[in-house]
Formats: C-alpha cells, structure tokens, sequence
C-alpha cells in the first residue's frame, strides 16, 4: 500500500558521491554486464542519514528519502524519453510503497539446490530445454524455466518464502539481464556476480549472544509517485525495472541498487 502522508521523523541525507563499489569497477563483472544487457542501466548510489532507523519507521523513512533535496539532486533515474540518465530535479514525490524484503541468507548454499534437481550439470552447464516465450523473455534452457515458469515442475523447486530473499532475487535479476541480455550456457557467472553483489551491499554483524553471524540491514524493494502516476523507478513497469533500498543501521548508510530494463548503452 502506497504510503502519503506528512512524515513524522526528520530524517536527512547526504550523498556519498565517493564511496566506492567495487562490482560496479570490477572488469570481469562489468563485461559481464555488458553482455547481459544491464551496463549502463545499473548503478548503485550511496546516501548516509542522521537518525536512529528501526524497520518500523519503513515508511517515513522512504518518504523522507525521496522528498530530500540531496537525494532529489543525486538519485540516477532512466529517462524513458531521452533514456539517459537524469535525476529526480523537478519531480515532486508525493507517495511511495516500500516492501520489505526478507534477507536472512549468509552464504550461496540456497542454489546448490540448482545441482541437486539437475537445472545444472556437474560440469556447471545449465540444462537445456525447447525455447518458450514469457513476455519479454525467451526460454532456451531449464534455468530460467525455474526462474519465470510457474506451471514448470522445475519452479517448484525453490519456495515462495526463498524466492523472496534479496539473494534469490539479485540472482533472477542478473540471469534475465536486459533487452538485448546474452544468457550464459554455465552457472558460474551468475552466482559468482550474485555473490560479489549481495556480500558488498549486505552488512552483517557477530550476535552476542548466539556468537553467529547474522544480517543487520533491511532492505526494500521501492516505487514512488509523483501527481503523474508513478515517477521511480521508471514510469514504465517491468519485472526487471527495480530499485532497492538497503540500509545499514549501524554504519547509517543507504545503498541504493536500480536498474531500468531497455537496450544498448548510455553511461557509466
């Protein structure tokens, strides 16, 4: 449910224009990016904040997050006109929706799961099928049977509560890539940029009590809206049109991970 209303914690933010992320620099993973139809699509921006965060505060938090004017002057947009990027300058956000997305993974042990149903050979090649079509999307092998086939028995293989996870999607959304996305015959490449992507963006923590390892950061799978209808993350939905909020509460950092679903290349 969209959320429009006054918000009721001050939060604010500042852009971390130089922060660094090193997927986003890495060579092997942006050719891959390349060859997936995403580069030039996909970025990640980095914002502090000053308030103290709980999940609850979700909405005002979000809200606060695309009405301040660092945000509204830094955020990378697609345009669908000119399709370049640009900035939310001149958008006014008047409501959003902000999903939490359940993100509890520490390790890549959910896709061994791929080897075990045989979607992949023991050689890392990706079983094969007859080409379907799905919207936009043309399937050639078993994978993205499991990734978009719901009526497949190969879908069946992961629950709705692990497709869920931000893992499990950042993994979908790298192995549908773009318009003009070259898929891979092997699994490597996707769980390895999966990995790389999901370690960088998620923040985890030692539990003082049970001494293990545990996720800190919430994440959020988020849409805003403007007079017009919807303004971000694009004006035009599509399964890989998205934009995530992942906040760190400790360190008081958001990342911000989008990417607008087209062809060909615009800019770094």
């Amino acid at each position: 449910m969209a959320a429009e209303r006054d918000v009721k914690r001050a939060f604010t933010f500042r852009h971390l224009s130089n922060k660094k992320i090193n997927f986003m620099e890495d060579s092997k993973i942006r050719d891959l990016f390349v060859k997936w139809s995403t580069h030039g699509r996909i970025t990640v921006q980095v914002f502090n904040f000053d308030e103290y965060f709980q999940a609850y505060d979700k909405d005002d938090f979000v809200l606060a997050f695309f009405q301040d004017p660092n945000v509204v002057t830094n955020l990378k947009v697609v345009s669908p006109l000119s399709c370049q990027w640009k900035t939310l300058v001149g958008t006014e956000v008047k409501k959003i929706e902000a999903e939490e997305v359940p993100c509890t993974q520490l390790s890549m042990l959910l896709f061994d799961r791929l080897y075990t149903e045989e979607i992949v050979r023991e050689t890392g090649h990706i079983a094969k099928c007859l080409d379907e079509f799905y919207e936009d999307f043309t399937i050639s092998d078993q994978l993205r049977q499991v990734l978009l086939l719901e009526d497949s028995d190969n879908y069946q293989i992961f629950s709705e509560a692990e497709r869920d996870e931000f893992v499990f999607r950042i993994f979908k959304h790298l192995c549908l890539g773009g318009a003009l996305c070259q898929f891979e015959d092997t699994i490597d490449p996707y769980l390895e940029t999966t990995k790389a992507v999901y370690k960088e963006l998620v923040s985890v923590q030692k539990d003082p009590d049970t001494k293990g390892i545990r996720v800190i950061s919430t994440v959020f799978k988020v849409t805003a809206y403007d007079d017009y209808g919807t303004c971000y993350p694009s004006t035009k939905k599509h399964e890989q049109t998205f934009a995530y909020l992942i906040v760190d509460p400790l360190k008081r950092h958001v990342h911000v991970l989008y990417h607008c679903f087209g062809g060909g290349l615009f800019c770094n």
